[in-house]
C-alpha cells in the first residue's frame, strides 16, 4: 500500500474561480510530505478535505511563470 501524502496549507493566496460542484481552484502555499512550502495551484473540496489534480512550483518556478505572463497578449490567445 502507498505511504499517504502528508500536507499542511500553509497560507491561501486567493480563489481563481468555483466549478459547479462548488469545488474552489485556489492559489496556496502547501508543505508537502513535510517539506518546504511551494506555491500550489488546484481544486479543493468545501473545507480543504478533498483535492484534485494540481500543480506546484517553487519559487523560481513562480517566477519564470510570472515572466512569461509579461510577454504574453492575452487577447490574442485562442482559449475561453
Amino acid at each position: 500500500m502507498a505511504d499517504e501524502i502528508k500536507y499542511e496549507l500553509v497560507k491561501t493566496l486567493g480563489a481563481l474561480g468555483e466549478g459547479s460542484k462548488g469545488w474552489k481552484k485556489e492559489v496556496n502555499i502547501i508543505k508537502w510530505n513535510d517539506r518546504p512550502g511551494k506555491i500550489d495551484i488546484r481544486s479543493w473540496s468545501g473545507e480543504h478535505g478533498k483535492m484534485g489534480k494540481g500543480i506546484t512550483l517553487s519559487k523560481a518556478e513562480l517566477k519564470a511563470l510570472l515572466e512569461l505572463f509579461k510577454t504574453m497578449d492575452i487577447e490574442t490567445l485562442e482559449i475561453e
